[in-house]
C-alpha cells in the first residue's frame, strides 16, 4: 500500500481504488481456493462484472483511512477493504434487480441483470457477499481471531435484517407507503448508513483502538453515512443520468419519501452542511491525524455523482 501520509484525500483514494481494484481481480480469479471444488466461468464472470472496473471505492479507503488514524496499515487492512467492497457490490447487484430497482444501469455499464441474466444476478450477489465473509474470517486478514471474529459479526449486523437487508425492505415498502421523517431517517441509517459506518469501525478494530475512540469513529460514520445519502438524495434531484453513470429522478418517480422531496434541496443543502460540522467536532480529539478523515467528510457531502 502507498504512504498515504501527506497526500490530499482524493488523491489516496484513487490509490486506493486502484489497490483495492487489484486485489479483487486475485480474489476473483478462477483458480478455486482451498475447499473449493471449482468456479463456474458465467457466475465468475458476472461477479467480475459487479465488482471490477468501476465505483469509487469509498467503503474501502474511510476503512483504510479510519486504519491509518490508529497506526494501522498492509495488506490485512486492504483485505478487509476489499471485503466490504464485496458486499456492497452484492448489494448492487441485487438493488438492481427487476424486483427491487429494477435499473439497466450501474456505474455507466448494464447492471448485471441486463449483462447476463436474473438468476446469474441473483447467484453473483450470493457469491460475493459470501466471499466478503470469506476474506474476513481468513488469517491473513488479521492474525488475531478475536479481531477477526468482531469483525465477522460487525459485518453480518451492518448487512442483514437490522442493517442494509432491513433497510432495502423499509425501502420498498416507503414505495407504496412514503414514510414521515424519522422513518426516513432510520430508512436510510439501515440500507446506506449502516455499511459506512462499519467501514470506519472496522479500521478502528484493526487499528485495536480503545473503547472511546471506537465510539467517537462509530459516530463519525454514521454521519458519514447520513451525510452520504443527503447527497445522494440532492444528486438523485438534480444531476443527470450521463453524469451519474445510472438512472437519476427515480425517488420522484416512485413517489418514494426522501429528506429532500420532505423538506426542498436548500434545506438539505443546510443539513448536510451541519452534519459535516458535527463530523470535525467528533474527530477533534484526534487532533491533526484526523485531517484525513475531514477531508473525506468534505469529500462526501460535495461529491457530484
Amino acid at each position: 500500500m502507498p504512504d498515504f501520509a501527506t497526500r490530499p484525500f482524493a488523491t489516496r483514494l484513487v490509490e486506493t481504488a486502484d489497490a483495492v481494484e487489484h486485489l479483487l481481480d486475485r480474489l476473483l480469479s478462477p483458480d478455486p481456493g482451498e475447499g473449493e471444488i471449482a468456479r463456474p466461468a458465467r457466475l465468475l464472470a458476472a461477479m467480475r462484472h459487479a465488482a471490477l472496473g468501476g465505483g469509487k471505492r469509498l467503503r474501502p479507503s474511510l476503512l483504510v483511512e479510519t486504519a491509518a488514524l490508529f497506526g494501522r496499515a498492509g495488506d490485512g487492512v486492504l483485505r478487509a477493504a476489499a471485503a466490504v467492497e464485496c458486499l456492497h457490490c452484492y448489494s448492487l447487484v441485487h438493488d438492481d434487480l427487476p424486483a427491487m430497482d429494477d435499473d439497466d444501469l450501474r456505474r455507466g455499464r448494464p447492471t448485471v441483470h441486463k449483462a447476463f441474466d436474473e438468476a446469474t444476478a441473483i447467484l453473483a450477489g450470493d457469491a460475493l457477499q459470501t466471499l466478503a465473509f470469506d476474506v474476513l474470517a481468513d488469517p491473513l486478514t488479521d492474525g488475531d481471531p478475536a479481531i477477526r471474529a468482531t469483525l465477522v459479526l460487525g459485518l453480518a449486523r451492518a448487512s442483514g435484517i437490522g442493517g442494509m437487508a432491513g433497510g432495502q425492505m423499509l425501502d420498498l415498502d416507503a414505495e407504496r407507503d412514503p414514510p414521515d421523517e424519522a422513518g426516513i431517517r432510520r430508512l436510510q441509517a439501515m440500507k446506506t448508513g449502516a455499511l459506512i459506518r462499519f467501514s470506519c469501525e472496522a479500521g478502528a478494530i484493526l487499528g485495536r483502538a480503545d473503547p472511546a475512540a471506537l465510539a467517537a469513529i462509530r459516530r463519525y460514520g454514521e454521519i458519514i453515512g447520513l451525510a452520504f445519502q443527503l447527497a445522494d438524495d440532492l444528486l438523485d434531484a438534480t444531476a443527470t443520468t450521463e453524469a451519474m453513470g445510472k438512472a437519476t429522478a427515480k425517488d420522484a418517480a416512485r413517489g418514494k419519501g426522501t429528506l429532500v422531496a420532505l423538506h426542498g434541496i436548500s434545506a438539505t443543502q443546510k443539513a448536510l452542511g451541519e452534519l459535516i460540522a458535527e463530523a470535525e467536532a467528533v474527530l477533534k480529539p484526534f487532533g491533526d491525524r484526523s485531517a484525513t478523515l475531514i477531508e473525506a467528510a468534505r469529500f462526501v457531502a460535495a461529491r457530484q455523482k
